[in-house]
């Protein structure tokens, strides 16, 4: 009960942290002190958003070799330039999963998901495979978490020869679009739904993607779907809209922009 309350009053208050959150379930009638409220936000990966790199579900492996960040001041321009992956925390009924899914940035298209109950690699290399089935991106972005640093899945990406990026320390808006969606996810389909079982959730989820992806009309993209960006006529998952994202048209079967590429920078 308490991860539910403080899972939604993240999402609201991401600046939170632990003294905050505590004294915020203190005043909702809940009396816990900082040790629980530090042990269920790690267990949930939460950390209050400052402007350095939140430690989140992805926990670094100094043995794993780390790659440089790649994107700053990149301007995104086509779709399968970048893609990127991350993992969020999903609540159920009784427990919580892992939720893992590949994004490409250009039109928040994202390309899979997968879901576990445990924390080890092989759901985010199940995820990208699958992803891998829709094309290839020059570049790949994660953050420095030992599921995305493991040989199994840096292998992966070096075999197809993509370009590997991480998210240097202290550039906590370097995934930004992929955490849009995690907030998207979480209050329009997690929150409405007590999911019983994994295969609940499965099915909750996948159908939400695929209204999300192929459906969803999104302000950023000129009301356009993430489909109608990507170039595909049904797919599967994508993210909310991102500040200062410029407004995509499609002409010819094809996107374009209105405005002029955006760049990747801390600025």
């Amino acid at each position: 009960m308490l991860m539910k309350l403080i899972d939604e009053q993240y999402v609201e208050t991401p600046f939170y942290g632990i003294d905050k959150m505590t004294e915020w379930l203190c005043r909702e009638g809940h009396h816990v002190n900082h040790k629980r409220v530090r042990r269920l936000m790690r267990q949930m990966g939460l950390e209050a958003v400052y402007p350095r790199r939140k430690r989140g579900l992805s926990i670094s492996d100094r043995q794993h070799k780390i790659y440089p960040y790649l994107l700053k001041g990149v301007a995104i321009t086509r779709p399968d330039q970048v893609w990127s992956a991350d993992i969020t925390y999903v609540r159920m009924y009784r427990g919580w999963l892992y939720l893992v899914a590949v994004m490409d940035w250009f039109s928040r298209y994202v390309l899979s998901w997968e879901v576990s109950i445990t924390m080890e690699s092989e759901f985010c290399i199940s995820a990208l495979k699958r992803a891998l089935s829709f094309g290839r991106p020059d570049i790949f972005n994660t953050d420095q978490g030992s599921q995305f640093t493991s040989d199994d899945f840096t292998k992966v990406l070096l075999t197809a020869e993509i370009q590997i990026s991480m998210d240097g320390k202290g550039r906590v808006f370097d995934n930004i679009f992929v955490e849009r969606l995690w907030r998207s996810v979480k209050v329009e389909e997690v929150y409405l739904h007590d999911y019983q079982t994994v295969a609940e959730a499965r099915y909750g989820l996948g159908r939400y993607f695929d209204l999300y992806n192929n459906r969803r009309l999104h302000q950023a993209l000129d009301y356009h779907t993430p489909a109608d960006v990507y170039g595909v006529a049904v797919g599967t998952p994508v993210a909310l809209r991102a500040p200062s994202v410029p407004t995509a048209v499609i002409e010819g079967g094809e996107s374009i922009l209105n405005s002029s590429v955006f760049c990747l920078d801390n600025g």
